[in-house]
């Protein structure tokens, strides 16, 4: 099983970016996915995460700011950020539970988000 990450890049203070993550391999269902970020010298923190039936929970940081959605027959996962803040930069990961119920957590291989002012 792979994830791959893709849309990070370099937005200005207030703009919007659009994450994207496929999941690949052999898979028969998938659990929660989400979106986990680390800026330099600090920890991994959830920013969003979405269950397989599109449940969905925020960071408080980016409530009202970014939107988690999943694509369930694609096996993909996006993150819509808007009103991107210089705060919001860090490596972004995506995480999948697969195959659902199980405690196995896939990880993708980081999208670099860089917010600058």
């Amino acid at each position: 099983v792979q994830l791959q990450a893709s849309g990070g890049g370099l937005v200005q203070a207030g703009g919007s970016l659009r994450l994207s993550c496929a999941a690949s391999g052999s898979i028969f269902s998938i659990g929660a996915m989400g979106w986990y970020r680390q800026a330099p010298g600090k920890q991994r923190e959830l920013v969003a995460a979405i269950t397989s039936g599109g449940s969905t929970n925020y960071a408080d940081s980016v409530k009202g700011r970014f939107t988690i959605s999943r694509d369930n027959a694609k096996n993909t996962v996006s993150l819509q950020m808007d009103s991107l803040k210089p705060e919001d930069t860090a490596v972004y990961y995506c995480n999948a539970q697969i195959p659902y119920g199980s405690s196995r957590h896939y990880w993708g291989q980081g999208t670099q988000v860089t917010v600058s002012s």
